[in-house]
């Protein structure tokens, strides 16, 4: 947990997905870059150090991997093992809560293994330092004993690929940022792509989609394959039950809108926040902490999950005394903006 209270998985019917979901991700995970959809240039960054690495037969190098929740940045850590036909170590940040938890897992490594550590940025300070001589040298420095009596022995790790996911790019420590030889940004994926991948997930499930029931859900995913997905699933659920099992617009849309999820992609929480920043705040700007005390949620949750799509779509936009809500928020939700908050909605 933050200071700030817990940080969730992208979401969009629930906080966190139950194992059952968390099950059903992972089997529609790509295994290689050729299943990987979207994201080209990055693809084409990391497809250049994989077969670098793999001429040298030495590890690929150290990979920081940033962006919003959902976006694939777990699945290029197993697409980068599989690629190098090495094993994975996956882990995160807060559990890594002393040196010797670090130490345990570095040691038990095998050459190449891919050691995965997402919510990198919430490494405690002492965990970081020790990484330090791991990523650079392969050894690890450990403190025997307290006071005086106290000695440090270095112990040799097997050479590896440490790859760093993070929702908070700018958390990052600098010493550690600079000790990463590629840094990759994840972006929103365009609806195209998100309709490619609800189509080859849609063939694993074993479920009957046409074009247009997969440009239904893409264009409501919120640029986001964890959603577009957990949407197809969902989608399916309702015509399994309501219908004959199979899946067209009439059947996505419908879905949909007994999920709340409406033609932008937004749930019933987006709708919360827009309405509070709009009714309770007059449009604002209110702060953080203020809204998601308004809507019920942690303010990590707001400004990791929610924010960022509502920005995007240019709903809110933050400002130094707060967060505001634009024209367009008004005009979504079917309110008249107040007399005299054109002050609003400039930049």
């Amino acid at each position: 947990m933050s200071e700030h209270g817990p940080l969730p998985e992208e979401v969009v019917l629930a906080a966190t997905a139950d194992p059952v979901e968390r099950d059903a991700e992972r089997s529609l995970r790509p295994r290689t870059l050729d299943e990987f959809v979207g994201q080209p240039e990055l693809k084409e960054h990391l497809a250049i150090v994989l077969e670098a690495a793999k001429e040298r037969n030495e590890p690929v190098g150290h990979l920081l991997l940033s962006g919003p929740p959902g976006l694939g940045k777990t699945s290029l850590a197993h697409v980068i093992a599989n690629e190098m036909g090495a094993d994975i170590r996956p882990t995160s940040g807060p559990a890594l809560e002393r040196a010797g938890d670090l130490a345990a897992i570095l040691t038990n490594l095998e050459r190449s293994s891919v050691l995965f550590v997402d919510e990198i940025h919430r490494l405690p300070r002492t965990v970081e330092e020790v990484l330090y001589p791991a990523m650079e040298d392969f050894q690890l420095d450990l403190v025997i004993g307290k006071g005086p009596s106290a000695q440090t022995i270095r112990l040799d790790v097997p050479p590896f690929t440490l790859v760093g996911a993070t929702t908070r790019a700018g958390l990052i420590t600098g010493p550690l940022r600079s000790r990463f030889e590629l840094s990759e940004k994840l972006e929103y994926y365009p609806p195209e792509d998100l309709q490619r991948i609800i189509t080859r997930s849609a063939a694993i499930l074993g479920v009957a989609l046409d074009e247009e029931g997969a440009t239904e859900i893409a264009r409501r995913s919120r640029g986001t394959p964890r959603i577009a997905n957990r949407l197809l699933r969902r989608v399916r659920d309702y015509a399994q039950v309501r219908g004959d099992g199979a899946i067209d617009g009439n059947t996505s849309r419908e879905a949909l809108t007994v999920f709340r999820v409406d033609e932008k992609g937004l749930d019933k929480v987006d709708g919360a926040i827009l309405i509070a920043l709009i009714s309770r705040f007059g449009g604002g700007p209110v702060g953080l902490s203020t809204l998601a005390v308004a809507v019920g949620e942690e303010p990590d949750t707001l400004e990791d999950v929610y924010e960022p799509y509502l920005m995007q779509l240019g709903f809110i936009r933050r400002t130094p005394r707060g967060r505001v809500a634009t024209k367009a928020a008004f005009d979504h939700i079917g309110v008249t903006p107040p007399e005299g908050a054109t002050r609003l909605f400039d930049p």
